[in-house]
């Protein structure tokens, strides 16, 4: 018998094999068809999800996936078409689709391939490929454990609202006509946790959950119960808050939000479509001058990680903010046309973004903040683009005396970004793990509740 590496590369080889015949197959039709330039995409997923409620297997869903996606230009003029059916006959008529529309279609001078100078075949193997060796029968029995675990913890804990186990691996290609080459294959494993607590008070709900490329690196089942118990058990007894004006804490639950927000609005499709309420914002103080914000894509396992983006344009550490100015804007090779500039390699936005932290755990924020408000979840949207106002529902804890209280909840937290951002007093070191943005707790120095 093949030892599993020697398996599984040999599987690997397979499958990249069929993907370039794809690849090319898709490229030279279309070039038959007169396009002057092509892109394709290739994708095959694989992997399984198993939920139980209540001691009880409620599904056991399994995927497998393929797709093919491309993009044709005749001239400055473009087409796209897509089709699950990978057969020779269903690829020439996504072809076929794709050119129709591109040969009837406007033209628009900034449409068009990144830069050729751009493109290269060589891309780095960043380690994102760790399949997880586990049968649905075992994963069943991995989320009971952990549901019993949390029944069993505390007494408060009167039912479980499910225990999902997760696997999944990708396997992507990308090829165009300026000789961008290059495959991306990757894992990612989930566990998570919900439950519910009920007292004389009334019932709360709450979870916990952990997301790894590297099936061993997920939280133990035990700890993961305990912590999905004390999350729950906490927002028993929750109060309501009067109207008033406080500092806020946004935990690294939420806090990942919030600089989305602000990273949507230095993305170069929503500066050039004037959606953005920091238009002509380079060079400008947008936070405090110690606040730092940059991507560094090319970290080994990490969740964000990419050696390319979703144009071919090779990924490279990007500075988004330096001393609290805007260093650079969010661009793909269209939007940084628009714009008259260059792409970022962000044609699918930021990879590994980052926040430079100025401070330590949470409690190191409590601590500074002493009286006001954490916010652990938000409810939702309630962000406008254009004119930066936020408002949205909200649950937490309420601080006095560098101390949590108690749970509050049913409240809505107000302001403009522009203010908020400006208005950040310290970032924590406590980043969420479980998501490709590293950014810790964030304290705000003063926003609007509205309560009762």
């Amino acid at each position: 018998m093949l030892p599993l590496d020697i398996k599984k590369n040999s599987k690997l080889q397979t499958e990249e094999s069929n993907m370039t015949a794809l690849m090319e197959q898709v490229l030279e039709k279309a070039k038959a068809r007169g396009a002057t330039d092509v892109a394709v995409s290739v994708s095959y997923d694989t992997g399984f999800s198993v939920d139980v409620r209540v001691r009880e297997v409620e599904t056991v869903s399994f995927h497998e996936d393929k797709g093919v996606s491309l993009v044709v230009y005749f001239g400055h003029r473009k087409g796209s078409a897509s089709s699950t059916d990978t057969s020779r006959d269903a690829i020439a008529s996504a072809v076929n689709a794709a050119c129709d529309i591109a040969l009837v279609s406007s033209e628009d001078p900034c449409f068009g391939l990144a830069d050729r100078e751009l493109m290269t075949k060589n891309h780095p193997n960043l380690d994102l490929y760790h399949p997880w060796q586990i049968e649905p029968s075992e994963a069943i029995n991995q989320a009971l454990q952990c549901e019993e675990y949390a029944l069993q913890k505390d007494k408060r804990i009167t039912n479980s609202d499910g225990v999902n186990v997760s696997t999944a691996n990708f396997h992507h290609g990308y090829a165009n006509t300026h000789g961008c080459f290059g495959f991306l294959r990757g894992s990612m494993h989930s566990i998570s946790c919900s439950l519910i607590a009920e007292n004389a008070s009334g019932m709360q709900r709450d979870y916990d959950y952990t997301v790894s490329r590297v099936a061993n690196q997920l939280t133990p089942l035990d700890q993961l119960a305990v912590r999905a118990v004390d999350r729950t058990v906490s927002r028993l007894d929750a109060r309501k808050l009067p109207t008033m004006r406080v500092p806020v804490i946004f935990s690294s639950r939420v806090s990942s939000g919030l600089i989305g927000s602000f990273m949507g609005a230095i993305s170069g499709s929503n500066l050039y479509r004037k959606n953005s309420f920091l238009l002509d914002s380079l060079g400008k103080v947008v936070f405090p001058e110690w606040v730092n914000i940059y991507e560094r894509p090319h970290l080994l396992g990490a969740l964000g990680s990419a050696p390319f983006d979703s144009e071919g344009v090779p990924t490279r550490d990007n500075q988004f903010v330096e001393q609290g100015r805007v260093a650079q804007y969010v661009l793909g090779s269209y939007s940084a046309r628009r714009l008259g500039l260059q792409t970022s390699a962000n044609a699918d936005g930021a990879h590994n973004l980052t926040v430079e932290p100025n401070a330590g755990d949470l409690n190191d924020l409590i601590k500074k903040m002493q009286r006001g408000l954490i916010i652990t979840e938000l409810m939702g949207q309630g962000v406008n683009g254009l004119t930066g106002d936020y408002s949205r529902g909200a649950s937490g804890f309420w601080v006095e005396d560098g101390a949590i209280q108690y749970p509050v909840e049913e409240f809505t937290v107000a302001g403009n970004l522009k203010d908020m951002l400006l208005g950040i007093c310290a970032i924590g070191n406590d980043r969420n793990p479980n998501i490709s943005t590293r950014c810790g707790s964030i304290l705000i120095d003063s926003m609007m509740i509205g309560g009762v």
